[in-house]
């Protein structure tokens, strides 16, 4: 098993800023959209999306390497069956963990995930570019949004933190794409125009 790699007060204070609530709020949505019964989260983070979720009616089985942040099940995500029954989750939402762990590792971490869910797997992954977005809204009307991305493929060197990310070089998201096909169907890719760091995979 990995050691971790911050201490639990990294997920606090500045931590939890609007683009983070913006993507605990979309990783919430897509959650619920699944309508599942059974859902596992990897990485608990600060556990503000357990917490939500669990405060709406919905059970939820928490796994990360650190015991401090005191998950329901101290585990590695490359080896969560040793943890887990095969198809034990109707959800797995893994976000803005993979990264994480070396790339060699990505195909060990998404065998493992596959192993454990029945139906849907919200992933989310940091993309690295150049963002330009914006947001409009007419009365009586939805809002409408505009993002775009541009390439920036800066040279990843490991920061302590990240292996890896989508759009820096050697990692575009084309290459991510195609791991994933390996594992899963890929129902959709967005990045939130709140946060256009995260970007959103839904699968099954």
């Amino acid at each position: 098993m990995s050691e971790k790699q911050v201490p639990r007060k990294h997920y606090f204070g500045s931590y939890v800023d609007a683009e983070r609530l913006a993507s605990y709020w979309n990783q919430i949505q897509e959650v619920m959209n699944c309508n599942p019964e059974t859902i596992l989260e990897v990485g608990i983070g600060n556990g503000f999306v357990s917490a939500y979720l669990e405060s709406n009616g919905y059970e939820v089985t928490t796994v990360d390497i650190a015991k401090d942040l005191e998950p329901d099940i101290i585990e590695d995500v490359r080896s969560l069956t040793n943890s887990f029954d095969k198809n034990s989750f109707d959800v797995v939402l893994c976000a803005e963990v993979l990264e994480h762990i070396p790339f060699e590792n990505f195909a060990d971490a998404l065998n493992e995930i596959n192993e454990v869910y029945k139906k849907n797997i919200i992933l989310t992954l940091p993309h690295f570019a150049a963002d330009f977005s914006m947001k409009f809204k007419f009365p009586k009307s939805s809002s409408k949004a505009l993002s775009l991305k541009i390439p920036f493929p800066k040279k990843h060197s490991f920061d302590g933190e990240h292996y890896w990310m989508i759009g820096k070089k050697n990692y575009p998201l084309k290459r991510i794409k195609k791991k994933l096909l390996e594992f899963f169907e890929i129902e959709k890719t967005y990045c939130p125009v709140e946060n256009p760091h995260h970007r959103f995979f839904i699968l099954k």
